[in-house]
């Protein structure tokens, strides 16, 4: 199995979070995320690392909107020219009830605009490792096009919560539904998305709502509990020509294999009836118990029976890295789920 990936998700370094109290601390959302997982591959001699192919905005444009893509790549240098004091650029005011989603002039109040929670910051080198990021997911569609079973895209940032104007959640660019984009593009009729980070993929679901040509499936801690909180329910099946083609599956806190593994088998039928061309998962490794975000309970070996189970369905797979934030076990936890989808 190849893998791309890209040393460029490096200079998305230095965030910084609020803690409960309002003080920064280090980001879980950090540059040794993808760098333990390439070091993994690197040592278990898990397949060949290509460098991401550049790719041109216009993909980009097929799923984000041209201002808010405008937005990423210019905010950084909007944020120092303001003269506004802090190492990460950050909202602290967002469009709310009765709120105008106003032009507004003032970079501030533009990343207010275009993000939903603060946890994504913007310091000098992200825009050119948020657009590694998204080649990294086209490149592994590239593979999948070009005739590879499987493929592993090592994106960081992840982008799962990213929607077409919005970013949060640690996300930017949508990178596994950019790389479903291409797919169809490519000439899929059908593709579908299984996303199984410990978060609900929000942003691909808002993307992808209203279509058919696109499954969008997600396993995910139950969100009356746990972030997104305002989507990711089970009675969200899509809208319009995109009715039944949206499905979620909000598991409870304690949720160990015993519970998820029937989850995922009936997730995994849903696909079979849907019949797509090629299967991308949203590969998100904070569903580990020993993961700092997680309230789940998956092993390391069980990862390696998630990717085996996954690969009953007999598709083509493209996995996109998303969340997983244990920097000491996410290289492992990784290759051990694509050898379980390598195996079987």
């Amino acid at each position: 199995m190849k893998t791309v990936y890209s040393e460029d998700h490096n200079l998305h370094s230095g965030l910084l979070d609020p803690r409960g109290d309002g003080s920064p601390r280090e980001s879980a959302e950090c540059p040794a995320r993808a760098n333990s997982v390439a070091r993994a591959i690197r040592e278990q001699d898990f397949g060949e690392i290509v460098a991401p192919q550049a790719f041109d905005e216009s993909k980009y444009l097929r799923l984000h909107a041209p201002d808010y893509l405008q937005f990423l790549k210019t905010v950084w240098d909007d944020w120092v020219k303001s003269g506004e004091v802090g190492p990460n650029a950050r909202p602290d005011t967002f469009v709310g009830a009765g709120m105008r989603h106003a032009d507004t002039e003032c970079v501030v109040g533009r990343l207010g605009r275009y993000s939903f929670d603060a946890t994504t910051p913007f310091v000098e080198g992200s825009w050119q490792a948020i657009r590694a990021s998204a080649n990294v997911a086209l490149t592994g569609a590239e593979l999948i096009k070009g005739g590879h079973r499987h493929a592993f895209a090592a994106c960081r940032p992840p982008g799962h919560h990213a929607t077409e104007t919005y970013c949060g959640g640690y996300c930017y660019l949508n990178n596994n539904a950019l790389a479903a984009q291409s797919l169809l593009d490519g000439g899929a009729s059908r593709v579908a998305i299984l996303d199984v980070d410990y978060h609900h993929g929000n942003g691909t679901q808002s993307i992808f709502y209203r279509r058919n040509d696109v499954l969008t499936i997600s396993l995910h801690a139950d969100p009356k509990l746990e972030y997104p909180f305002f989507l990711g329910y089970a009675d969200e099946p899509g809208e319009a020509e995109g009715h039944g083609f949206n499905v979620n599956f909000p598991l409870p806190f304690g949720t160990g294999w015993n519970t998820y593994e029937p989850a995922l088998r009936d997730a995994l039928a849903h696909i079979g009836r849907f019949a797509p061309d090629t299967l991308v998962v949203a590969l998100g490794l904070d569903t580990f118990a020993g993961d700092p975000t997680t309230h789940f309970n998956i092993s390391t070996d069980e990862f390696e029976r998630m990717g085996a189970t996954i690969a009953s369905l007999g598709l083509p797979t493209l996995v996109v890295l998303e969340g997983g934030y244990s920097v000491e076990w996410i290289g492992e936890n990784t290759v051990r789920f694509l050898s379980g989808l390598e195996s079987a």
